[in-house]
């Protein structure tokens, strides 16, 4: 149903949704959780992707974790709605605890091998690119930089 609402108005309703969601967290202090993905491919690049909302920056995939939804399947539905693409060898790597907009967030990190080629759905995801792990760009969500270095352990340090 959703797919016959015009791109471009999809990315302006997720952009003020975005918006109204901040303030909710900021009011409400409810806690919430969500999946990220460090997706890799044969060549060891690391999976980034544009929202059409927020910061504008790269960041990993992911998304919300729905009631009573599994994080590893929400993972694999992330990635096919927003992407087209599904997860090989998909691995919990750690759980973060943190603040996201003034309420709690438990975020769900995994690694996976990406199956297929990501195509952006043009609405919530605008970009998507494969970046080394020695040449992440730095316009990239301070989170995101984070979670990859830690995966990517000391050797992320000497690039």
């Amino acid at each position: 149903m959703l797919h016959l609402i015009p791109p471009f108005l999809h990315r302006w309703l997720y952009r003020a949704a975005y918006r109204l969601r901040g303030r909710w967290r900021r009011w409400s202090k409810r806690p919430s959780q969500g999946v990220a993905v460090i997706g890799r491919d044969a060549e060891e690049r690391i999976l980034l992707v544009r929202h059409s909302y927020g910061s504008g920056r790269w960041a990993l995939p992911g998304g919300g974790l729905g009631r009573r939804e599994d994080p590893a399947d929400c993972a694999r539905r992330e990635l096919r709605e927003e992407l087209g693409c599904d997860l090989a060898a998909l691995e919990l790597f750690e759980v973060v605890e943190r603040e996201i907009q003034g309420a709690p967030n438990r975020s769900f990190i995994f690694v996976a091998r990406i199956e297929g080629r990501p195509v952006p759905d043009g609405r919530e995801l605008i970009a998507a690119d494969w970046f080394a792990p020695g040449a992440l760009p730095a316009e990239l969500v301070y989170l995101s930089r984070r979670q990859i270095e830690r995966f990517l352990g000391p050797q992320s340090n000497d690039s």
